[in-house]
C-alpha cells in the first residue's frame, strides 16, 4: 500500500486566449461562476478531499489569484463596520480555505512542464493535480475515490470520462483493460488529442490526476510532443508501459456532474446549471428559464 497524498497542485499559468478580451488583464481562473471565481471551486474540491496544502503554478499577470486567497483587511474592516456578517464570511472563506503556495512556471512549455515545477514542493510522495478548467460538482465524489485507489493500488490514477467519439480529439484518450471493479480500468496506452479514427477508445482523461512521485523523473526525460510542449499524457504513457517499476496507471471512470469552464459555451452552461441548483437563485431562475425558452420556441 502507498502513503496517502496530502498535497494538491493546480496549474494556472495559461493565458486564457479563448476568453479574450475578458482575460486580457484578468486570469481566466478568476472568471466568476455564479458568485465565486472558477479557481475557488477547484481549491474547495481539494480541501474537501483532505488536501489542505495547495500549490498553484502561476505565470505573468496572475497576481489576482494570490490576492483572492489572501487577506484583504480594508474590505474586511468595512464589512465588519457595516455589520455585514454574511458578506464578511464569504470574503473570509477563501482566505481560510487552504494553506496556499505559489510558484511561477516561467517558460510556457505545457502541462507536463507545469507539473514538473511542483517537484521541490511535493517531494517524494504521491500528490493530486487538479486542472482549473474542470469543475466537479461537490455532490459527486471523484477526487477522494481517486486518492483511495492510489493508496490501494500503489499506482498513478487518472480520471476518465466516456465522451462521444467525435469529441475525443479534444482530450487525451486511453487504451484500457477492465479490472475487478467496473468503475476502475487499467490503462495500457494513451494518445494525446487523437482523431476519432486513431483513438484507442472513447475514454477521455479529464483534469484530475493522483500521481506518484516517479512522474517527475519521467517528465525530466520527456521530449516536447504535440504542440512543441511537454505533454503530461506522454509521461503517463511511459508510466503505464513500465508498470513493474512505476506501479502502472489506472483510471477511475467518472459518471457524475462535470462543468467545463474552459470553453465559452460550456462556461455559460456551467453558470446556469450551478445557479439552478442553488436555494437562493434556483426557484426564480427556473421560472425565468422556462419563460425564456418558451419565448424562443
Amino acid at each position: 500500500m502507498s502513503v496517502r497524498a496530502t498535497k494538491a497542485v493546480i496549474p494556472a499559468a495559461g493565458m486564457g486566449t479563448r476568453f479574450l478580451p475578458a482575460t486580457k488583464a484578468m486570469p481566466k481562473e478568476m472568471l466568476p461562476v455564479v458568485d465565486k471565481p472558477a479557481i475557488q471551486y477547484v481549491v474547495e474540491e481539494a480541501v474537501n478531499a483532505g488536501l489542505h496544502d495547495v500549490l498553484m503554478i502561476t505565470g505573468r499577470n496572475k497576481n489576482a489569484l494570490e490576492n483572492h486567497f489572501d487577506r484583504m483587511t480594508e474590505l474586511e474592516a468595512t464589512l465588519e463596520k457595516k455589520g455585514d456578517t454574511t458578506r464578511l464570511a464569504k470574503v473570509m472563506e477563501s482566505t481560510e480555505l487552504a494553506d496556499m503556495h505559489y510558484v511561477r512556471q516561467g517558460d510556457p512549455l505545457g502541462l507536463g512542464h507545469a507539473v514538473l515545477r511542483a517537484k521541490m514542493h511535493v517531494g517524494n510522495a504521491p500528490f493530486a493535480v487538479l486542472l482549473g478548467d474542470d469543475i466537479i460538482d461537490a455532490r459527486d465524489v471523484l477526487l477522494e475515490r481517486m486518492l483511495d485507489e492510489q493508496v490501494a493500488r500503489n499506482a498513478t490514477i487518472v480520471a476518465l470520462l466516456e465522451v462521444e467519439p467525435e469529441n475525443i480529439h479534444m482530450y487525451g484518450a486511453a487504451a484500457i483493460e477492465l479490472t475487478e471493479n467496473p468503475d476502475v480500468v487499467r490503462i495500457t496506452g494513451l494518445v494525446e488529442k487523437p482523431s476519432a479514427e486513431e483513438a484507442p477508445s472513447n475514454y477521455a482523461i479529464i483534469g484530475r490526476y493522483v500521481l506518484k512521485p516517479e512522474i517527475f523523473e519521467v517528465l525530466e526525460n520527456t521530449p516536447p510532443g504535440k504542440g512543441g510542449e511537454i505533454q503530461l499524457t506522454d509521461a503517463l504513457e511511459v508510466m503505464a508501459a513500465d508498470a513493474e517499476n512505476t506501479g502502472g496507471v489506472y483510471g477511475v471512470v467518472f459518471r457524475g456532474r462535470r462543468y467545463d469552464t474552459g470553453d465559452r459555451l460550456d462556461y455559460i452552461k456551467a453558470i446556469v446549471q450551478l445557479a439552478v441548483d442553488r436555494d437562493d437563485l434556483g426557484p426564480e431562475l427556473r421560472v425565468w428559464l422556462k419563460q425564456f425558452v418558451g419565448d424562443l420556441a
